[in-house]
């Protein structure tokens, strides 16, 4: 399937990168995405047959490339709990207009040989989450028994197999892991790692999020200035939601993403993927569209990209531009089975 047209949606922004969801389960709890009181053992997970198949998660990659897709992020829950995952990386990485494939992960399946079977598939780069280098922090906010040391080795394996550069990422919760941002800061330096720092956000509905959790972007950065000096730097690309920073001592850069106070909806060309299927605009939607049921009952290729062509054209999500208390208590899909 050629493509012909630029699909744009009603605030012109047209679609560019596809978050796919490999799974809806995790090895981790993380009170801010799936917390263990809700995420538990009566907790109902998809099944293996509502998951989609590689071929089908293949198939629907290369409509979306149709449409204007050249960047596919696999993420999960936490996507190496998915078998053979090397498997679909090589089959998406044979789709021609396909420039970009990398990975969102929490390390800890991240062995050296896996890292080295991902980048021969054709894995560009990986991005590690990692909010604090204190066990104690690490242990409270992921509510599982992990150390650090084992996420650090991880981002060697995924330096040593040439999955770079390695992205860091760290979710910023007020009065949780603020004391964290300067070790991080330190640790990562002239590293050539880039370590990008998040907002906590209000993505689902089970994390109880509350503005005051906030340690907004700003602060951020004030943090990092008491020990170094930042410059700005221009993005990358259009739509890159990190606002960039460079050190002035030539260490390097980190990333700031200001979802919450500083909204980058204007340029957002996301399109979401669950595991199941379902083809999401936002990543605090409240509802998606199945394709699941396309795929299995028949349509053919240029049925299907309409849908999706339809649905993309139809959007107008801006949630962070209009975010409010209100809007925050939305029964929304959850960060563990859309995908961050």
């Amino acid at each position: 399937m050629e493509n012909t047209t630029l699909t744009l949606d009603t605030l012109s922004r047209p679609i560019k990168d596809l978050r796919i969801s490999v799974t809806d389960r995790c090895n981790f709890r993380c009170t801010y995405c799936m917390p263990k009181e809700v995420f538990n053992a009566d907790y109902k997970f998809l099944h293996r047959e509502q998951l989609l198949s590689f071929e089908e998660i293949t198939r629907v990659s290369k409509i979306f490339a149709s449409l204007g897709v050249r960047k596919i992020r696999l993420t999960g829950g936490e996507p190496l709990l998915r078998k053979n995952l090397p498997t679909l990386v090589r089959q998406l990485a044979n789709i021609d207009s396909i420039e970009d494939i990398s990975l969102t992960t929490n390390g800890v399946l991240l062995s050296e040989v896996l890292a080295v079977e991902l980048k021969e598939a054709g894995l560009k780069r990986v991005t590690i989450s990692l909010d604090t280098l204190d066990d104690a922090t690490f242990r409270l906010i992921s509510d599982v028994d992990v150390n650090v040391e084992q996420v650090l080795q991880a981002i060697g394996h995924a330096e040593s197999a040439g999955l770079t550069p390695v992205k860091i990422n760290t979710v910023v919760k007020n009065g949780i892991n603020e004391s964290s941002i300067l070790p991080m800061a330190r640790y990562f330096h002239g590293s050539g790692k880039i370590l990008r720092f998040i907002e906590y956000m209000d993505v689902g509905h089970t994390n109880h999020w509350k503005m005051d959790e906030v340690f907004s972007a700003a602060d951020i950065i004030r943090e990092i200035r008491k020990e170094f000096d930042l410059t700005p730097v221009d993005a990358n690309y259009q739509g890159e939601v990190a606002k960039r920073w460079r050190y002035q001592d030539g260490g390097g850069e980190i990333g700031v993403i200001s979802s919450v106070t500083q909204p980058f909806c204007q340029n957002c060309t996301r399109a979401r993927l669950s595991a199941e299927g379902k083809l999401y605009t936002c990543l605090f939607a409240t509802q998606g569209r199945d394709l699941r049921h396309l795929l299995r009952e028949g349509a053919d290729d240029k049925y299907i990209a309409d849908v999706i062509g339809s649905v993309w054209a139809k959007r107008a999500d801006r949630y962070s531009e209009i975010r409010t208390s209100e809007t925050a208590l939305l029964p929304k899909v959850e960060m563990s089975y859309i995908g961050g």
